[in-house]
């Protein structure tokens, strides 16, 4: 009798119950020992199941590396894109901006998620098509999400843009680029402390604000709190 087991109704869950394990094993293995540094077969005892399971399940090593890789960042990043259209719906911009640049840092900010970041862009030069894919997923989708409901924004007089694909790219980076470049180039995992990743996205907002909004913005809301002042740590980086 096979892994597998014999044909049954309980035949599919047992069958994505190995494949789940695989996957989950495969991100560990991947991340800690990088792409040239995996076999199969530590991938496969990771997972307690057969070499040949791994193969039945993944064609072979390059297969299951892109699947982890992109089902990773199709996961994490979803829940960025919930309620996202209700946007242009908003009574207060700068609140609900604010909101939706700290979830986004939250989630670029997570530690399996920036590991992930460090071994594709290690890997891009020979996985050219993966690094087109993950950014495409990634950062690719953010913008041509936001970018319509920015124009949206604008038709209600609320934002003035001529070029909402471009408006979204300066609001994702404004937000996120400053943590996400240490963190990724510097090795560690959490670098910063919650407040202050909210206030790296409040004060990202605040600048967007400050160029697309007809109406100026308000004092950052992370003073307002007593978070760190531009001479702290959240400056840090070069």
């Amino acid at each position: 009798m096979s892994e597998e087991g014999a044909a049954g109704p309980g035949d599919e869950s047992r069958s994505a119950q190995k494949r789940r394990a695989i996957v989950e094993a495969a991100v560990e293995v991947f991340l800690r020992n990088g792409y040239l540094g995996t076999s199969v077969d530590e991938i496969a005892a990771a997972a307690s199941v057969s070499k040949q399971t791994v193969y039945k399940h993944f064609t072979d090593k390059e297969r299951l590396f892109t699947e982890i890789v992109l089902g990773t960042i199709d996961q994490v990043g979803e829940p960025f894109y919930e309620g996202i259209d209700t946007l242009p719906e908003t009574v207060n911009l700068e609140r609900d901006l604010c909101e939706l640049a700290r979830r986004l840092i939250r989630i670029v900010m997570q530690p399996r998620l920036l590991r992930l970041r460090r071994l594709v862009i290690g890997e891009a030069g020979r996985f050219p098509d993966l690094g087109r894919a993950y950014f495409e997923r990634g950062p690719g989708r953010t913008v041509e999400s936001l970018a319509p409901m920015f124009g949206r924004l604008a038709e209600r007089g609320l934002l003035t843009m001529a070029d909402p694909l471009l408006a979204a790219q300066h609001f994702l980076y404004l937000a996120v680029s400053v943590p996400l470049y240490e963190a990724t180039l510097s090795g560690d995992d959490e670098p910063f402390t919650p407040a202050e990743l909210e206030r790296f996205a409040d004060e990202g907002v605040r600048v967007f604000l400050a160029a697309y909004s007809r109406q100026r913005p308000k004092r950052s809301r992370a003073k307002a709190r007593g978070v760190s002042g531009p001479d702290s740590k959240p400056g840090h980086s070069s």
